[in-house]
């Protein structure tokens, strides 16, 4: 299948999950995540769930992170929609976020991040058994990940897609990718 048919068909799926779903899915994840390694993790870049996107909710992951590695900088991005760049935030709690016009949380504190980054945990509605994943279809993370040496770890409510037909030399694979049953490496 191409990009467009796998983002109509997985986000009409994930509209369809029920709170509760998309809650207790995120709670799986968050078990996945807590079996990574963090060793030599120093700051971690993170999405920000949209909730009427029904994306995982990040949120668990981050409290998790501040409980038991306090000392891992969490970031978050901020979203340029006329350029498609995405500028990066140290995250103050969420009290300091505030929805923009597209309901996505953003840092209200304009303070940017331009340090190394050992880990980005990336968006996606689905991903291929090789590590390529889908996105919303601005490009946003493609052009941040670009030459980014960093675990670049996907997070899905859903298993892998077969294959997704249209890969574009751009498009950046994932390291891994946690789902609610499992994390799958890609080599």
């Amino acid at each position: 299948m191409t990009k467009a048919e796998i983002r109509k068909v997985e986000s009409a799926r994930r509209k369809k999950l029920s709170l509760e779903e998309v809650i207790h899915l995120s709670e799986k994840l968050l078990h996945q995540f807590t079996l990574l390694d963090f060793r030599t993790i120093h700051t971690l870049h993170i999405f920000l769930p949209i909730e009427e996107k029904n994306e995982p909710d990040t949120f668990m992951l981050i409290r998790w992170l501040a409980e038991k590695h306090p000392q891992i900088r969490i970031i978050v991005p901020k979203a340029d929609f006329t350029t498609s760049l995405m500028t990066h935030h140290p995250y103050r709690g969420e009290e300091d976020l505030q929805k923009n016009l597209f309901n996505i949380l953003e840092p209200v504190l304009d303070e940017q991040y331009l340090g190394k980054i050992d880990m980005v945990i990336v968006p996606l509605l689905a991903f291929d058994e090789r590590g390529y994943r889908v996105g919303y279809g601005k490009g946003f993370y493609d052009r941040f990940l670009e030459g980014l040496d960093a675990l670049k770890v996907g997070v899905s409510l859903f298993e892998s897609v077969d294959t997704i037909a249209d890969i574009h030399e751009n498009d950046q694979r994932l390291d891994l990718c946690l789902t609610p049953c499992k994390t799958i490496y890609f080599t």
